[in-house]
């Protein structure tokens, strides 16, 4: 039978996959708790930042808006989209789709709880959205 792990908020590491523009700390990892099926964490940007455009590979991923208003950006047939946020929204992230976190036009840092369905942070850094 397993245990129940507890992680405090200043045990989340950035011992984790990178995108610029953003700083992502795992909190739920196989390394962290030795999960199997699902990677936890949450992405901080800085006001008046965007990251990098990036896809998470084969994994699903599911965001909590924290704090902040948020855009996230990602391209629909040929036209680009932006999803406005704000604390309690939800965002999902389909495998490979790649997207842009801005929060450009923010005084405020943006900060997100990540979910994803792979036990690792999959991150595919791009050079273009």
């Amino acid at each position: 039978m397993g245990r129940l792990h507890h992680v405090p908020a200043e045990a989340r590491t950035p011992a984790t996959a990178q995108t610029s523009g953003m700083s992502r700390m795992a909190a739920l990892s196989g390394d962290t708790v030795g999960s199997r099926a699902i990677w936890m964490g949450e992405t901080h940007v800085a006001p008046g930042v965007s990251s990098g455009p990036h896809h998470h590979g084969e994994s699903e991923t599911g965001i909590y808006v924290v704090a902040g208003n948020p855009e996230f950006i990602y391209s629909e047939d040929g036209r680009e989209v932006r999803l406005q946020t704000k604390p309690g929204d939800y965002v999902y992230v389909p495998p490979f789709v790649h997207h842009i976190e801005s929060n450009a036009n923010s005084d405020q840092e943006a900060v997100v709880v990540i979910a994803r369905t792979t036990q690792e942070a999959i991150v595919e850094n791009l050079d273009e959205l």
